[in-house]
């Protein structure tokens, strides 16, 4: 697939700027929180690029000599910071295992900006392989890039304006429906237990504009995915492990509850794990390719070749050095973690094999989520797959060299395997986002060693910001199957299923035979996607097919109702109009689902704030609403939910068919 041709740089233009760091930083906040809220509650976060060049444009508008390449380090280093929130994939972890009571500063600090400044580098170099040398499409690259240029414009600025105004509006409106539902004026979700046969399952769609909003931007093939997925586990696999099981009267919520979270969640990570793993075989060879490219094309810089600025990155040298001195503050890091531990005094074999066990996976983990960012964008790329990939890894490597263990000295290593895997985490996540933020640079004509150093910056940001929002919703909810964990804990089911995998490696009782099974399922689903692939149109993409099967129902169900939304209105996008103006129409819908998930999200951040305030669980709850109302509540959320949703698409609609 080609891509749009590179914009031609301009002399004189003002690109790296100190405005454009500070309102990166501002922008940073918003998003990082938001994502972080997001990541923990329903285990997906979204790509902030777009979203943050539409703020970007609408506030540097009102200052003079500004550029589209400035706008560009904006989005840089939000989009970065934002995207480095996935750490909240993993973190959790060491809470839910009870060795953090909460987020020390500095410590998870410097994790992430450790790990997220390794992953600028190592994305440095596979720039030419994957960016300039490559017919990789970018899809949220490419995007982000177009929407710079067309902000560049007068007409730009017009769409600008609408585009803010329709972010705003999803914002409020998700925020006012979370609003109502700590209130208890209607529902968060409906709940329903189902009798199949001699087993059951569970009915718990969530209503969640948050999810509305995903699945608008993840789309019809990866929500129908989910779907597939989703049946596979409540209507298929929570049946039959049921079956026998159910008391003939009474409540039999929670034996199906049991079963899913115990049972057939570990199903859906093997399912998971196989489609990681096939996903990692699938684009090896590509990214060794690129790699040998990039590096003969440096060869020939050296030799004296001339090189356009638009192909200047940070100095080799630099970027070497950069890496060689981070195994100090890595071992700093992990010896740190050790102290006063079961491992004190004997964990300098652990130690010098983790940090060589980073510096090499860390690489490849690099290249394979900048070429997945590449083929299928940021968004949609199975980060929290690979995440699997690298915590069993791990797990299995530290116990290979320290031996047998039990007691204090498992769970000491427990979480020492979540600790080191997070730094790879940190890796992971910035090069599955840099490589689409260096694309969109490319197609604008920004300078590449501006943005690198912007990502750095960005990460920075990111890395001073999410120790806190960590705390604070720790302190407001909690996280699901954490010590003293209430009934409004956040599920953070990436960083439960991983502290669980690490668990039942060094504790011995992880169920193989259910892994087994899902990956037997996800091997089923790889034939029958790669058989599609070759034959058809349709696509059945695993990881997502693996995710709807190992996600509760209340986070599943309505990204794929988004996904409907968002077909039917990029449909109409593209019958209402042709070329550019479809696509900025089609741009408009994914602004409203973007507003939809930043005002749930940032409400969140702002209701843990008020629950730590007042040391109270539900302190927005009136007091005249009762358990009687629990039905009607119900009741009222669905319509209240459904009407909310169209009136939202209509009004974007109306907006989008506006004349410029």
């Amino acid at each position: 697939m080609s891509t749009p041709a590179p914009a031609a740089p301009k002399s004189g233009v003002r690109e790296f700027t100190t405005r454009a760091v500070i309102l990166g930083g501002i922008i940073t906040l918003v998003f990082t929180a938001a994502n972080a809220y997001l990541g923990l509650k329903v285990g997906l976060t979204f790509a902030t690029s777009i979203p943050a060049a539409v703020i970007s444009m609408a506030l540097l508008r009102y200052f003079a000599n500004h550029s589209i390449i400035e706008n560009n380090i904006v989005q840089t280093i939000a989009s970065a910071a934002g995207t480095l929130s996935a750490i909240v994939f993993i973190l959790p972890g060491l809470v839910m295992v009870g060795w953090w009571a909460n987020f020390p500063y500095w410590t998870t600090t410097l994790v992430c900006l450790v790990g997220g400044v390794l992953g600028v580098m190592y994305s440095i170099p596979l720039r030419r392989a994957l960016v300039t040398g490559s017919d990789l499409p970018f899809p949220e690259g490419v995007a982000a890039a177009e929407v710079l240029k067309v902000g560049d414009t007068a007409e730009g600025a017009s769409e600008n304006k609408r585009g803010l105004r329709l972010i705003v509006l999803g914002s409020l409106a998700s925020a006012g429906y979370a609003l109502l539902a700590k209130m208890k004026i209607v529902a968060e979700g409906l709940s329903t237990t189902l009798r199949i046969g001699n087993g059951g399952t569970l009915f718990v769609p969530g209503l969640s504009f948050a999810l509305i909003g995903v699945g608008h931007l993840v789309g019809v093939t990866v929500g129908f995915a989910m779907i597939v997925g989703l049946v596979i586990s409540y209507f298929v696999l929570l049946p039959m492990w049921t079956a026998g099981d159910l008391p003939e009267t009474g409540s039999i919520t929670k034996v199906i509850s049991t079963a899913f979270s115990t049972e057939v969640r570990l199903i859906g990570a093997g399912a998971i794990a196989v489609a990681a793993v096939w996903t990692l075989i699938k684009i090896l060879g590509p990214v060794l390719r690129g790699i040998a490219d990039s590096i003969a094309s440096s060869r020939k810089r050296r030799e004296g070749e001339l090189v356009d600025i638009t192909e200047r990155d940070m100095p080799f040298p630099y970027v070497a050095g950069i890496v060689v001195a981070s195994l100090v503050p890595i071992g700093v890091l992990l010896w740190t973690f050790t102290n006063g531990t079961a491992l004190e005094g004997q964990a300098g074999g652990i130690i010098t094999l983790s940090i060589v066990y980073i510096l090499v996976l860390g690489l490849v983990v690099a290249s394979v989520c900048g070429y997945m960012a590449g083929l299928i964008g940021a968004s949609n790329s199975p980060v929290s797959g690979v995440g699997i990939l690298v915590v069993l890894s791990a797990a299995l490597l530290i116990r290979a060299v320290w031996g047998p263990s039990e007691g204090d000295t498992a769970t000491a290593l427990v979480a020492y395997t979540l600790f080191t895997a997070a730094i790879i985490f940190s890796i992971a996540t910035i090069s599955n986002d840099n490589l689409q933020d260096l694309k969109t640079g490319q197609l604008v004509g920004a300078t590449p060693w501006k943005q690198q150093v912007a990502l750095v910056i960005g990460v920075a940001f990111g890395s001073a910001i999410i120790p806190p929002v960590l705390d604070l919703l720790q302190e407001g909810f909690g996280f699901v199957g954490a010590p003293g964990a209430g009934d409004s804990a956040l599920a953070a089911p990436q960083a439960s299923l991983l502290a669980s995998l690490s668990k039942g490696v060094f504790g011995g009782d992880l169920d193989w035979g259910l892994i087994g099974l899902g990956v037997i399922i996800g091997a089923v689903v790889i034939l029958i996607d790669e058989v599609l692939s070759r034959t058809s149109k349709f696509r059945l993409p695993p990881l997502a097919v693996g995710m709807g099967m190992y996600l509760p129902m209340s986070v599943t169900l309505m990204i794929p109702v988004g996904a409907v939304l968002g077909f039917f209105y990029n449909r109409w996008a593209d019958g209402s109009a042709t070329g550019e103006v479809a696509e900025g129409r089609k741009r408009l819908g994914t602004l409203l689902a973007t507003g939809l998930i930043v005002g749930e999200s940032l409400f969140g951040v702002i209701y843990a704030g008020i629950v730590v305030a007042t040391d109270k669980d539900e302190p927005l709850a009136l007091p005249f609403i009762g358990e009687g109302w629990l039905h009607w509540g119900e009741a009222l959320g669905v319509v209240v939910f459904a009407a909310v949703c169209a009136a939202l698409y209509l009004r974007t609609k109306k907006v989008a068919a506006e004349p410029a």
